[in-house]
């Protein structure tokens, strides 16, 4: 929560707060504190509002014991996400995928290492949100083609790229999660004409929404599995 790390519900209300000393230290015991003895590397530990806390990918690390893969994955695809488009800010990686992988496997031995790898092994650079790592994962386990993250997709010449949340190149299918603020009127407009241009391209577009994507994988998968099928897929 200090460093802003998306997490699920049941940890973003908890009032619990985790404390690590030194190995060699005693342990701590204290009503609301969870006490931890570990060694840490010099790098493992930054400031945050003037306190010494565990760094983004050392937190990560100690998270695997409580969340599931898709919730790690989730967190990876925060901290590695990165692009730089036509608008908008460039997004800056808080830890590069590479740093990540490297400084996971230097852990040999560490307790659920297996689960670690596993996220990293779908783990995306690009993302954008939450839902999307969850569509994307959704998308996944349901056996679809792989979509690339923040594609590019070039109308025409004489017309601007769009980046599409999710896409496939090869069977020219691409999918839009459209959280909230999608329904600002400003928003709206600069979504219409993307679709514009999308559909220029020839491609086909699903739009996916927080109420589908509660909804699970019937609703929001079939129309993506027949857009595909429509283009060519034979899976």
């Amino acid at each position: 929560m200090l460093h802003g790390m998306p997490l699920p519900p049941w940890l973003q209300s908890g009032d619990m707060l985790h404390l690590t000393r030194p190995a060699a230290s005693a342990a701590i015991r204290r009503n609301g504190i969870h006490g931890h003895r570990r060694s840490l590397r010099a790098t493992e530990v930054v400031r945050v509002g003037g306190l010494p806390v565990t760094s983004i990918a050392r937190t990560w690390v100690d998270m695997a014991g409580q969340l599931g893969i898709e919730d790690l994955v989730v967190a990876a695809d925060w901290m590695v996400s990165e692009h730089r488009r036509d608008f908008g800010d460039p997004r800056v990686a808080k830890v590069p995928l590479a740093e990540l992988h490297a400084y996971t496997s230097s852990l040999r031995g560490t307790r659920y290492l297996r689960r670690l790898e596993e996220a990293l092994e779908l783990t995306r650079v690009g993302v954008d949100s939450p839902p999307e790592t969850r569509l994307r994962l959704m998308m996944m386990r349901e056996h679809l083609p792989e979509f690339s993250v923040n594609c590019r997709i070039d109308p025409a010449r004489t017309h601007r790229p769009v980046w599409t949340d999710l896409g496939s190149s090869e069977y020219r299918v691409c999918v839009e999660y459209d959280g909230l603020h999608h329904l600002t009127p400003e928003q709206q407009a600069l979504d219409n004409e993307r679709d514009a241009l999308t559909a220029l391209a020839g491609w086909r577009q699903i739009k996916v929404n927080r109420l589908q994507l509660r909804r699970g994988s019937a609703v929001v998968v079939d129309p993506i599995r027949r857009a595909l099928r429509d283009n060519g897929w034979r899976g």
